[in-house]
């Protein structure tokens, strides 16, 4: 349980300071350091930890108004039947293919994350029909992956959300929470219907997150001048956990 604990700061404190990436770190965190042996569990719980901790941070930028709801909602909104379709497509899969299935996940985030962050765009955007019709599909996409992998899809809604919008890159890491809460409500609950969530880790790695959203929220205005050095490393970390799960799959 403490393991669990401190995993779920980690992910709640990465959550908050780069709006994506971190919940591919949780199903590794809860197999090989927590001790779940079931992937199907661990991404189940992992999906309902992310959540969690997405609901904390978003509650602390939704206070700062860095929020752009009606993009958020549009794009979540059409997330929601995709990620509900990938969390079942992937219970039917084999365990261990799901993971090596899901270390190219990773890895694939790891890479995306290496790229350098545009930070231009219009912080008063306004929505409109035209950018509904952009917003719908790339959700739709995203929250697909969100359910099949199980995780917050953070990395791919920021992108998503500034191309289909021309947001900042700081609104679209704020308002990426509403979809990670939408895409880990959905994923979790599917799999919680099947019996494969772990109530006591869930709970260990909730408690953990209230720490990650505080540090956070005041290691965010401390890490604005590194945060190119400290996404880089932290893509690092992401694909050599990506290399250390696929790995295990094969094995």
């Amino acid at each position: 349980m403490p393991a669990a604990a401190a995993g779920g700061a980690l992910i709640a404190l990465l959550l908050g300071l780069f709006g994506g990436g971190g919940s591919v770190l949780a199903t590794p965190l809860l197999l090989y350091v927590v001790g779940i042996a079931d992937p199907h569990v661990a991404i189940g719980t992992g999906a309902a930890a992310v959540a969690l901790n997405a609901a904390g941070n978003l509650a602390v930028q939704a206070r700062a108004g860095m929020v752009k709801w009606p993009c958020a909602l549009s794009f979540a909104g059409a997330g929601l039947a995709g990620s509900l379709a990938g969390a079942a497509l992937a219970q039917q899969l084999d365990g261990q293919a799901l993971l090596g299935v899901f270390a190219v996940a990773m890895l694939a985030v790891g890479l995306a994350m290496l790229r350098p962050a545009r930070n231009v765009g219009n912080p008063d955007v306004h929505i409109d029909a035209a950018m509904i019709l952009k917003l719908l599909p790339v959700g739709l996409a995203v929250g697909l992956a969100a359910g099949f992998f199980g995780i917050g899809g953070g990395f791919l809604i920021v992108p998503g959300l500034m191309a289909a919008t021309g947001m900042t890159l700081a609104n679209a890491a704020a308002s990426s929470l509403v979809s990670v809460l939408v895409f880990g409500v959905a994923t979790a609950g599917t799999y919680a219907a099947a019996g494969r969530v772990d109530v006591p880790a869930l709970i260990a790695m909730a408690a953990g997150g209230i720490i990650g959203v505080i540090a956070a929220r005041s290691l965010a205005p401390r890490l604005a001048s590194r945060a190119a050095l400290a996404r880089q490393l932290f893509a690092v970390m992401v694909i050599t956990t990506a290399l250390y799960v696929g790995w295990r799959a094969l094995g």
